[in-house]
């Protein structure tokens, strides 16, 4: 745990900061978006990106002023262009499409969702139906159930889904899960199941990743410590908007997202103490800064960094991109 001090605020109230660790980029998200870049460094401009590489506003702005244009299909994408797929992974159908149409594609899926792909692949091998814990239409969700033939994966949503989901009656079952969920909510719904299903499948490892696990962690730790938590995010970002639910189940009175600095209300802040900051996995810390000078503005604050757990995980750079 490290404190840092901001110097002393001519008359400005006084704010306790708690900033939670880990936050921000993870290695999936890191990865993802080197991709992007090396590949502009080294194709030029433009390559193109199916669906924003990770969702974040900033971040995909970034990246479009140097040279990536972002589509949702293929159809939009030239015959002569370098085409990414996202973090969140595509189904099988769309790098069939880009072979067909003979482009150049380069896969930013993150491998730990591809480990889920393995996992889903291997219980469709071995016969097993598959329950899919996760939420519908988001495109990690999309391309996990893209992997294989439609009608052998069933989605799951919350609880009152696993207490009444229909399955095959003649064919074993297995669940996998999105990597971005409650850890809390996940096991709940996995419990339900196995009321039902004891003999179901489970994975070998937990399907919930190493990053939104950790920044849960980090959540959890602090949030009854603060009147407020500020969670750096996008509102279509899975694993910020858990981050804001988890805030506020472990005793935060208030939780709430914001894009950017600007974006944060200094309203809700009146006459608070104490206020925690996380970021999500697909936010940059320089977005986590910008909310840290935005209460500076107002506030002498003192700034706390509670750690819960070291990551040193990276993601290797497709073969094909990585330095000679």
């Amino acid at each position: 745990m490290n404190q840092i001090t901001s110097p002393a605020g001519g008359g400005k109230p006084r704010l306790n900061v708690l900033l939670a660790g880990p936050r921000g980029f993870c290695a999936g998200v890191d990865r993802a978006i080197k991709i992007v870049e090396e590949a502009i460094r080294r194709y030029g401009a433009p390559v193109y990106v199916r669906h924003e590489i990770v969702h974040n506003r900033f971040v995909v702005e970034s990246l479009e002023r140097q040279g990536a244009i972002f589509v949702e299909e293929l159809d939009e994408v030239p015959d002569d262009a370098p085409v990414v797929f996202s973090a969140h992974g595509v189904p099988k159908s769309v790098p069939t499409e880009a072979t067909r149409r003979n482009l150049f594609y380069l896969d930013a899926t993150c491998p730990l969702v591809s480990k889920v792909h393995r996992e889903a692949e291997q219980h469709f091998t071995r016969g097993r139906h598959i329950l899919l814990i996760g939420h519908a239409g988001h495109p990690e969700v999309v391309g996990t159930m893209g992997q294989l033939p439609e009608g052998t994966v069933t989605l799951v949503e919350d609880e009152a889904q696993a207490r009444l989901v229909a399955v095959p009656a003649d064919r074993p079952l297995a669940f996998i899960t999105q990597t971005t969920l409650s850890v809390d909510d996940t096991a709940g719904i996995v419990a339900a199941l196995r009321e039902r299903f004891p003999e179901m499948h489970a994975p070998a490892k937990e399907d919930i990743c190493y990053a939104t696990t950790n920044r849960q962690a980090a959540v959890k730790a602090i949030a009854q410590r603060v009147a407020l938590m500020v969670v750096v995010g996008a509102p279509n970002s899975s694993n910020s908007l858990r981050l804001v639910e988890v805030a506020e189940r472990a005793g935060c009175p208030k939780a709430v997202m914001v894009q950017r600095g600007r974006d944060l209300d200094l309203g809700l802040t009146a006459g608070l103490g104490s206020v925690g900051i996380t970021a999500g996995a697909s936010a940059p810390e320089v977005l986590v800064e910008e909310v840290l000078a935005r209460l500076a503005e107002h506030f002498d604050i003192a700034i706390e960094e509670v750690v819960v757990a070291e990551e040193r995980i990276t993601f290797k750079l497709p073969a094909g991109l990585q330095q000679a």
